[in-house]
């Protein structure tokens, strides 16, 4: 009997996982494309508290892109990056060069398998759960796994980069 395809499967954020034999959960939704807000819109359908939801947002510090992953309830503090990062100025890159550079679309843009490995840094809020939830690589998939899992298969590190808005 042939097995029935897995429609959570198959984005390099979820082959990144499997490859690096984390344990994740693959939460699909359907999403509405008229969603204002990508993770909000998430944590409602999924119902997941917004602060276990965290955004993926792509920044220029000096020149060069940092991943910055806050609660989607919040906003990025880009100062806070910058210097996480150790740098001085920081500005959100323009979506079109986000998705060049990851290879996902905004609203799926994963922190993980990206095309490009970036530094990257998680909120850190993130620590106060057991899991947390990430894009899984396409608009209404999320991946559930533990926050220090996310650190270690994008090679990350916490600080303290969000802030209410």
């Amino acid at each position: 009997m042939a097995k029935k395809p897995d429609a959570t499967a198959g984005t390099p954020a979820t082959v990144a996982l499997a490859r690096a034999g984390i344990r994740f959960t693959a939460l699909a939704y359907e999403h509405d494309p008229r969603a204002a807000a990508y993770g909000l819109e998430a944590a409602e359908k999924l119902g997941i508290p917004p602060e276990r939801v965290f955004k993926t947002l792509l920044v220029s510090v000096d020149g060069s892109l940092v991943v910055g992953i806050v609660p989607v309830a919040e906003q990025l503090d880009l100062k806070a990056l910058a210097a996480a990062v150790g740098g001085k100025r920081a500005e959100m890159a323009a979506p079109a060069l986000a998705e060049r550079k990851t290879g996902y679309v905004v609203g799926g843009i994963s922190p993980i398998g990206q095309k490009v490995a970036l530094p990257t840094v998680l909120d850190e809020s993130a620590i106060l759960h057991e899991t947390i939830l990430v894009s899984g690589g396409r608009r209404g998939l999320d991946l559930e796994l533990a926050p220090d899992d996310l650190l270690a298969v994008t090679n990350g590190r916490y600080a303290p980069i969000a802030r209410a808005r």
